[in-house]
């Protein structure tokens, strides 16, 4: 079984995230297999796929596969089990632990390698022509090696998603997930960097030095205000792009969201007042895209209220850039204050940042993006009765805001049109893909964004990408 987890990090429904397999020996007698799922039930598991591993005259072993809700549920499911006389827990597995087994990604070759022809063409002596072509043309080094297709998921482990700074070597797992999604939606190659260091200095230098091999950098959980200065250090200096998507990825797929969100309660851009909870790196980016979309009444709270003007508390290089360019009134206080008269809530902080009793002095038809994971920072189940659409982190709601929906197509566009960044048009363009992939007659408060399974979103993103490049001077290469 897992390590046991805190109760406010345990989802409230089960999912397969919480999924186990239980190998039972039953007493061969009637009714056994329903007693034990009785007892799952009961001890509120979801069970799924029931197997029989081995048979005889005395007894069935079985393999029953439950979705919990925590480690804690899945303690109280099992010993549910154990409970039923007749039953004998044999064994537990925790499946998603065996689906990290061994890590989840691997290289193959693309070419085969049998005969000594095979050998003398992609190593020596073939390979050195290929080398020296490459020597006398640094450029192709984009259509002669993997730096055509390859990003690098950059990290050190210091803001992993709900988890917050633990190392390197426990970053690997969610690092190697995101190379999933990037081959899986995006048909990209990504391979995951974990740097044991949290010095921004020795970052960037290593960054650099490695860059060569790659047509893009992913940088990824790397905590704020130092991920600002990274990202913008390794702009400069890289002739490749670098995304933080922690910033941009969250940014893009907020901004398509509101685009939708805006066509239902009939508001534009330039009238909203926009609150956010939480201003990290995710914030402070999505504020930037909103404004380069139109919005410019903006106000950022972290734990101590609002920032504005001459706020001295708690401020730092980038909160003091917020302080300058947004909060037009200058308006003070807590969040609950600043929601007074707000358009749209972003939630990029923690659960329970705000109550529903707050929506109620929001303005007319509400819209509320609470994002923070697991638990948003107000249940939509709380917030139904106040808001007109409601947008979390989560797949088990409507309306998933996912930055999968936007970093495997903006790379994907990126690497195909040899982009020397990812400027602010290309991300604008992103978002205005994303959102279109909602027709107009399925447009509803529960459908503002699409699927993150939804196979159009990467090709129409790359190709929204490809085209602003093009348009600003970023892509390197023509691509219709």
């Amino acid at each position: 079984m897992a390590q046991t987890e805190s109760p406010k990090t345990a989802t409230r429904t089960p999912s397969a995230s919480y999924s186990i397999t239980l190998r039972v020996r039953l007493n061969h007698k009637p009714g056994m297999l329903g007693a034990v799922t009785s007892a799952i039930g009961s001890a509120g598991g979801l069970v799924g796929a029931v197997d029989i591993a081995q048979a005889s005259s005395q007894y069935t072993i079985r393999d029953i596969t439950v979705d919990a809700a925590s480690v804690e549920h899945e303690e109280a499911i099992v010993e549910a089990v154990r409970r039923v006389p007749g039953a004998e827990v044999v064994h537990v597995s925790d499946l998603t632990f065996l689906l990290h087994l061994g890590g989840k990604i691997e290289i193959h070759n693309k070419s085969p390698l049998k005969t000594r022809a095979d050998l003398s063409m992609a190593y020596t002596p073939g390979v050195a022509r290929v080398c020296m072509a490459i020597h006398a043309d640094p450029e192709k080094a984009f259509t002669l090696t993997i730096k055509k297709n390859t990003v690098a998921v950059v990290s050190d482990g210091t803001a992993v998603l709900g988890l917050g700074d633990i190392g390197p070597k426990a970053a690997m797992p969610v690092m190697e997930g995101k190379a999933m999604l990037f081959k899986e939606f995006g048909g990209v190659d990504a391979w995951p960097l974990c740097l044991d260091t949290q010095d921004s200095e020795e970052i960037i230098r290593t960054v650099k030095a490695v860059a060569p091999g790659f047509g893009g950098i992913n940088l990824e959980d790397i905590s704020a205000p130092r991920c600002f200065e990274i990202e913008e250090r390794l702009r400069r200096e890289l002739d490749i792009p670098v995304f933080h998507d922690d910033q941009h990825g969250t940014a893009v797929v907020v901004l398509a969201a509101l685009i939708n969100a805006l066509k239902i309660v009939n508001k534009k851009m330039q009238d909203l007042k926009v609150v956010f909870a939480g201003v990290g790196a995710a914030g402070v980016a999505c504020s930037k895209i909103l404004m380069n979309a139109g919005v410019t009444n903006i106000i950022g709270c972290d734990t101590k209220g609002a920032i504005y003007r001459g706020r001295t508390s708690r401020m730092n290089f980038m909160k003091e850039w917020y302080a300058e360019h947004t909060n037009p009134q200058n308006e003070q206080g807590t969040i609950h204050d600043a929601l007074r008269g707000a358009d749209v809530f972003i939630g990029l902080s923690g659960p329970g940042v705000v109550q529903a009793e707050d929506l109620q002095l929001m303005a007319r038809d509400p819209i509320v993006f609470a994002m923070a994971n697991p638990t948003p920072e107000v249940m939509p189940e709380d917030a139904a009765p106040y808001v007109r659409v409601m947008a979390t982190g989560r797949s088990d709601y409507p309306n998933q805001i996912n930055n999968v929906l936007a970093f495997p197509g903006i790379f994907r566009g990126a690497l195909d049109c040899r982009a020397r960044e990812i400027n602010e048009e290309m991300k604008l363009a992103a978002a205005h893909a994303i959102a279109s992939i909602v027709k107009p007659d399925e447009l509803s408060p529960d459908y503002i964004i699409p699927s993150a399974f939804n196979r159009d979103v990467a090709q129409a993103v790359a190709a929204a990408v490809i085209q602003a490049a093009q348009e600003t001077g970023a892509a390197r290469r023509e691509r219709s």
